[in-house]
């Protein structure tokens, strides 16, 4: 086992005091370089890969109830640093990490004397930074009333990145929930479909240069939720806090704190190729466990009646059929939805989890997290949004078996949202349960944060394919933007692998689907999430062959690593993955043309793999293909096809 160690040699000190601006700090590699100056009375940085300009000279500063941070600061001191850090996840794209990096740490004395402290990390493909304010004795709390940070792209940079729903807005006024579709290669400065900015994570091309992705880390309790504010027609683009009227307009825009405060970390990926996007594990490496696990928690796969069955399958007969299904698949989990207090009751759920414990299958339950902030009806309502009511109830589920739970329907990233998700997760730990958020914010590195926190959905998620015809047509195409964007910060319940041609219970009605089957196969390793739903329905047993049923049996969920090999957002993606001593390697074609192309895997040069590949038919088939000495291989996909490799 990997223990957490933390080595850190100072380079400068504050003895250099009398040092002036422009301060600097490159990755250990050398390949990164963030420079630290003053521009027209206002702190800036820059960033630079190589020889390559990836930020122009962007702001830096805070507006606070204690005063501005934003200009005429006085430098005090700086100190750098290396780091290295080696700690170990459980539920993530990686097992084990070891983070490496330089820092800077400069500070700065605003007009009132009270001190700005400006953190950078820089490692070999990533930038980080944050803010600490510190002040006179006296000084026992803040209000950081707006944020300045900025990010000045570089002309000709363009844009994939997902527009800010309005507060209230979308079914039953749910929204926001991160559930908007990205722009694909915009301009700079083009207006957002609300005009209220952008969510996290935000890809960028750096026209031939190569790739960034900004987000953020360590967001608690203590902080709200940001994003990124529209764009300038110069394409700078800044930090912006929640909408007044998020979370049923109840609670502040701005973030409060004790004092001396530290603001969460603000997260640049960035490389020539989208490798370091893929393989970033920055939303951890900057985070600390806040409380330690109850128990070991469980990772896996689950059925999931109500993706492709919908509300008519919450009742105790057909949850018998996914429950079967689940153990029939060696499934770990099957998750029951909305409604389930009503059409089941209290008492049999009781029984059905036991049913359940007894096939060797756990049970997650929905429950809708609030009472007043939106409309929607569905229930358990009332008993996640208080602490009395959630301890109550998690007595009750523990009492009775259950071992996770569904929290849906939030709607925003204010302090006061920010903290329910804090609350539920904490009270949850004392139960045993593991928490999935759906109508939620982005995880921002909460996998590491809190132990059983194990996904969210925040994306256009696979109930869209059920409802709209339209995204089932743009499913492959947009399939193939969310590895390098949404699911390269954190887990992703988009609820993949649909089977069935018809997504309906009787499969004669209801939206069709378009890619093939190894498209779909290959979506449930294409997407990481240590709980992964899957939209299987109890027929796929009968209709689909033997190997394909014996692949779902083996897909595992939790990776020890993983690697970019290949694609851009729009086109295609190739990701692979290692369990144990296992990789499994997805490919998907976006587009609607078929393709041929081959594929380095240098860890299975010389080696005969397992190949799930398309038929003409759009059905799966299977081979053994032996990987060239040089890793080449060569995939032929079909229009909105896909590849799923196996090998060791």
């Amino acid at each position: 086992m990997i223990k957490p160690s933390i080595y850190i040699s100072l380079l400068t000190s504050s003895m250099l005091a009398h040092a002036q601006l422009p301060l600097s700090v490159t990755s250990p590699d050398g390949q990164i370089t963030v420079k630290l100056e003053k521009q027209q009375n206002q702190l800036v940085y820059s960033v630079n890969y190589g020889n390559q300009e990836f930020l122009q000279q962007s702001q830096l500063g805070l507006n606070t109830n204690l005063g501005d941070f934003s200009q005429s600061l006085k430098y005090k001191s700086h100190t750098t640093a290396s780091v290295n850090e080696s700690y170990k996840l459980h539920n993530a794209k990686v097992s084990e990490v070891n983070y490496t990096a330089n820092t800077l740490k400069a500070q700065f004395e605003n007009q009132e004397g009270k001190v700005l402290g400006v953190e950078f990390n820089v490692s070999d493909s990533d930038v980080a930074f944050r803010y600490q304010i510190s002040g006179a004795e006296t000084d026992t709390r803040i209000k950081v009333l707006a944020e300045y940070s900025a990010f000045n792209l570089p002309d000709n940079a363009t844009t994939f990145i997902s527009p800010q729903a309005l507060p209230e807005t979308g079914w039953m006024q749910t929204k926001p929930s991160y559930e908007e579709p990205y722009t694909f290669n915009e301009a700079l400065g083009t207006p957002s479909a609300n005009g209220v900015g952008y969510t996290f994570p935000a890809l960028f091309k750096n026209s031939d240069k190569g790739w960034l992705l900004i987000s953020e880390t360590g967001v608690d309790s203590h902080y709200v939720g940001s994003k990124l504010s529209e764009g300038t027609k110069d394409g700078v683009y800044r930090i912006s806090f929640p909408q007044a009227g998020e979370n049923n307009g109840i609670g502040a825009t701005y973030a409060a704190m004790a004092m001396p405060a530290t603001t969460p970390w603000r997260t640049i990926t960035l490389g020539t190729s989208l490798k370091p996007i893929v393989e970033s594990t920055v939303a951890f490496d900057l985070v600390k466990p806040l409380y330690q696990a109850s128990q070991e928690y469980k990772m896996g796969r689950s059925t999931w009646s109500w993706i492709v069955w919908q509300d008519p399958s919450i009742n105790y007969d057909d949850q018998i059929k996914f429950i079967d299904l689940a153990a029939s698949l060696n499934f770990e989990y099957v998750l029951i939805d909305n409604w389930w207090d009503k059409n089941i009751g209290r008492e049999r759920m009781a029984e059905l989890v036991k049913y359940a414990n007894g096939k060797g299958v756990d049970v997650i339950l929905w429950y809708n997290s609030n009472g007043w902030w939106n409309d929607a009806p569905q229930t358990p309502q009332n008993r996640m949004n208080s602490a009395p009511a959630r301890r109550n109830e998690m007595t009750w589920l523990q009492s009775i078996g259950v071992k996770g739970l569904k929290v849906d329907f939030f709607g925003g990233d204010k302090q006061e949202t920010i903290k329910l998700y804090e609350d539920i997760l904490t009270d949850a730990n004392q139960y045993g349960l593991v928490i999935t958020f759906h109508g939620s914010t982005i995880p921002r590195g909460w996998e590491r944060m809190y132990p059983n926190f194990v996904t969210s959905e925040a994306v256009l998620a696979s109930e869209n394919l059920v409802f709209h015809q339209n995204s089932l047509d743009l499913h492959a195409y947009n399939a193939t933007i969310l590895p390098f964007t949404r699911n390269a910060i954190g887990a992703m319940d988009f609820a993949p692998v649909f089977l069935n041609k018809r997504l309906s219970q009787d499969q004669t009605v209801g939206t069709t689907r378009k890619t093939t089957d190894t498209f779909e196969l290959a979506t449930g390793v294409l997407y990481q999430s240590p709980v992964q739903h899957f939209g299987l329905t109890p027929n796929n047993l009968e209709e689909q062959p033997k190997f394909v049923i014996d692949t779902l049996k083996a897909m595992p969920t939790v990776w020890d690593e993983t690697r970019y090999i290949a694609g851009q957002p729009g086109q295609d993606a190739t990701i692979a993955r290692r369990h144990l001593q296992t990789w499994w390697v997805a490919a998907i074609n976006g587009e609607n043309k078929a393709k041929r192309f081959d594929i380095d895997l240098p860890m299975l040069a010389g080696k005969k793999i397992t190949l799930l590949f398309d038929k003409k038919d759009g059905s799966a088939g299977t081979k053994q293909v032996t990987v060239s000495n040089s890793g080449k291989l060569t995939l032929n996909l079909l229009a909105q096809g896909g590849a799923l490799i196996i090998g060791r």
